[in-house]
């Protein structure tokens, strides 16, 4: 099984290398197994492999747009119950019409995001509720 057997893993669709890497470091930190997109078109292939429990995506990215790599998720029969949280640079009221019909966990703005929000945001999607 590995360290990463029963990690959750996490799509990051983001064409923002460096900004990436970051989140994935974050969320190993946190007990994640994060799997990087640069481009919309391999963000899609990479979900389709591995059907994450979370996919973090980024609405402007090359080849493929976040809403469309969403829109296809969405239309795929793997692809109904993955979650996904928006992270974009674009507000929300300034994003594709429809996105939130799609289905989505979250919308969060880059600008606003502070890295332990993601890390929170990530965790409260999903974390179950503590069983103590």
């Amino acid at each position: 099984m590995g360290i990463f057997g029963s990690a959750p893993k996490v799509v990051i669709a983001e064409d923002n290398i460096a900004l990436a890497e970051i989140y994935k470091t974050r969320l190993e930190l946190i007990g994640y197994k994060p799997i990087c997109a640069y481009d919309g078109k391999s963000a899609l292939e990479i979900i389709e492999k591995e059907r994450p429990s979370l996919v973090l995506l980024d609405l402007m990215m090359p080849i493929m747009s976040g809403d469309q790599v969403l829109e296809q998720i969405r239309k795929s029969e793997w692809g109904e119950d993955i979650k996904v949280l928006i992270i974009s640079n674009i507000n929300e009221a300034d994003a594709p019409a429809g996105i939130r019909e799609n289905g989505i966990e979250g919308y969060a703005v880059k600008a606003n995001l502070a890295y332990d929000d993601l890390d929170r945001l990530v965790n409260d999607i999903l974390k179950p509720p503590s069983v103590e």
